[in-house]
């Protein structure tokens, strides 16, 4: 049985969702992936730090209501986050990054994954921002300390567009994509399909959940714009920048607007593409768009996200799922794990032999 050590880095959603999953679903983990995941550290901003070699019980992590500082209580910890040490000097095999995503540089999570990779430890993570930025050097970095850098969750949460593309569809050759990438915007676009103006559709995808205080990465389209330099870079071979990506949102969408739509046989979706050009550069946007009804993601409706792949061999070929919640996004860091773990079968019987 295979055990892999693993470092959370922050303890907001998602990772106390894997936590949560590692409480419950080892047992099943061990039967049906073939390994075992144990805690062997987590730091986060508000809890502080703590590392224990022999690993920590992830149902106590979870359990524990923990006040600011509160991991300073326990045997090896401290009430002050050290990222940069708990990364480099924690005895974990895997990384999992999990922290804010900032738009800007990528920061702190970019230098979270350079710790993690330059100390030869795999990381994964659902952190848009270096992968967004920083994902040709990180994956050198992976190379170059013969580790892996993973990333599933960083676009669909837990629906796996990533690895189905490169795997699945292998030799299908995808020219491009479009895609609902925000489940916040396309909640608010059919509440106001529905009747409501902008600002009360808003106000409800903010008491659902689905919407931060600040709704503006959401509504704006910035959110999504990573996500397309994201699926731009690893698809279609492209070099793009988030500045590279012409980006408009949905807050300037009237009541009007989407009634005049819906008589036309329309409706309104926030739309990231990417395609590629004849001359084979790569040209990315977001915007909203008026798509027919019959069109492939004209009926994604509420928090779900889908993408459809423009293909050579296939044409468009679809996938819509979960675009977020802590359980889904976990379980993008699972798949991860997964990834990691069955290479690492592969390269072992390759040498066997």
């Amino acid at each position: 049985m295979k055990i892999y050590n693993i470092a959370l880095i922050g303890f907001g959603g998602v990772n106390r969702a894997l936590a949560e999953l590692i409480a419950r679903k080892s047992p099943l983990w061990e039967r049906d992936l073939g390994f075992r995941l144990n805690i062997v550290a987590v730091s986060d901003l508000h809890l502080g730090s703590v590392i224990s070699p022999n690993g920590l019980d992830a149902k106590t992590l979870v359990e524990a209501n923990f006040a600011k500082g509160g991991f300073g209580r326990l045997s090896g910890g401290s009430g002050e986050a050290d990222n940069e040490a708990i990364i480099k000097t924690a005895p974990a095999d895997i990384v999992v990054e999990a922290t804010y995503t900032n738009p800007a540089d990528g920061e702190p999570a970019v230098s979270h994954c350079r710790w993690a990779l330059n100390s030869s430890k795999h990381v994964v993570t659902t952190n848009k921002g270096p992968v967004a930025i920083a994902a040709r050097e990180l994956k050198a970095l992976a190379k170059a300390n013969n580790v892996h850098f993973e990333y599933e969750g960083s676009v669909m949460s837990g629906t796996p567009v990533i690895r189905m593309a490169e795997k699945t569809l292998a030799g299908a050759e995808v020219k491009g994509f479009e895609g609902i990438l925000n489940g916040t915007s396309n909640f608010v676009l059919c509440r106001m399909e529905e009747g409501l103006d902008f600002a009360s559709a808003v106000a409800e995808a903010q008491a659902l959940g689905y919407a931060e205080a600040d709704p503006t990465a959401d509504v704006e389209g910035f959110d999504v714009r990573l996500k397309v330099v994201i699926l731009a870079n690893e698809l279609l071979g492209a070099n793009l920048k988030p500045e590279d990506v012409s980006c408009n949102g949905i807050s300037k969408l009237s009541p009007s607007d989407i009634q005049a739509a819906a008589k036309a046989g329309s409706r309104w979706k926030l739309v990231g593409s990417a395609v590629r050009n004849a001359d084979g550069t790569i040209t990315g946007s977001v915007a909203p768009k008026q798509l027919a009804l019959e069109h492939p993601l004209a009926g994604v409706n509420g928090a779900t996200n889908a993408v459809s792949l423009n293909t050579e061999l296939l044409g468009p070929v679809t996938v819509s799922g979960p675009g977020a919640g802590r359980v889904e996004t976990a379980y993008a860091l699972l798949s991860d794990i997964v990834a990691i773990h069955n290479a690492q079968s592969a390269n072992f019987a390759k040498e066997a032999a």
